[in-house]
């Protein structure tokens, strides 16, 4: 059988979702405490790859097994206690045989939060700086713009193996919660690095340095050297993933 494990984490240590050769990631943690539980190995497929330092407060892998539906909460339970302090599986739930965690997505939301305040008790998921110079209503402008395009090869990281840069943006925006400034996107798929550069080259829209149609030439340019810099990982989290209700059983 096949099932989708969800799961959270804080990822201020690890180098990403996926495993890499010169790092700890949250693949690499998930698959060690699979294999000690079910003692084989366990390989998951994720939805996507976070960036090293980037969290999720909900990721989405798939993985096989043998372990009947009324055993699944049971499974999570040992999974939570093997795991550390900084990934927790919410459920595991069963699919479709053929149902892809990554493949099968039908969108994904990410959310980058900002503050001017200095609080040591968010230190590591909300990105400090100064607000006092940001004009919020053209940045809002610009977000607006996004889903006018397709094509963010402006916004991706060089040197990568994707074959298209196209991605179907279908909200994105700024809200205020209390003293933070949220951003929250919501597309069919994202570029690496996409959401930090696009958040990194909005600020430079809101600081001025950047107009509306200035913001439209970056896009349509499709030259990462046009936009501005990535922002700091630490501000960006995976919020949701939706797939067709058709894949659970």
């Amino acid at each position: 059988m096949r099932y989708f494990i969800y799961l959270a984490y804080a990822g201020t240590p690890y180098c990403g979702w996926q495993r890499q050769p010169n790092g700890t990631s949250v693949q690499e943690r998930v698959e060690e405490a699979l294999a000690t539980i079910l003692r084989r190995p366990s390989p998951v497929t994720g939805a996507g790859r976070t960036d090293a330092g980037v969290h999720a407060r909900m990721m989405v892998a798939h993985m096989d097994g043998d372990t009947p539906p009324d055993g699944l909460p049971l499974l999570a339970e040992k999974l939570n206690r093997l795991l550390p302090a900084d990934i927790a599986v919410q459920r595991i739930v069963p699919v479709r045989h053929d149902a892809h965690a990554r493949f099968d997505a039908l969108s994904r939301t990410y959310r980058y939060a900002v503050a001017d305040a200095k609080d040591p008790f968010r230190r590591e998921w909300v990105c400090r700086m100064s607000l006092k110079a940001v004009d919020f209503v053209p940045m809002q402008e610009a977000c607006d713009a996004l889903r006018e395009y397709t094509d963010f090869t402006s916004f991706s990281k060089l040197h990568t193996d994707v074959k298209t840069h196209d991605c179907r943006i279908d909200h994105a925006g700024w809200t205020r919660d209390g003293d933070m400034r949220l951003f929250t996107i919501r597309a069919d798929r994202f570029l690496r690095n996409m959401v930090r550069a696009l958040v990194g080259t909005l600020f430079e829209v809101g600081r001025g340095r950047l107009t509306v149609d200035g913001f439209r030439r970056v896009i349509e340019a499709r030259d990462r050297c046009r936009a501005g810099s990535s922002a700091e990982a630490k501000g960006l989290s995976l919020v949701d993933i939706r797939y067709p209700d058709d894949l659970f059983i």
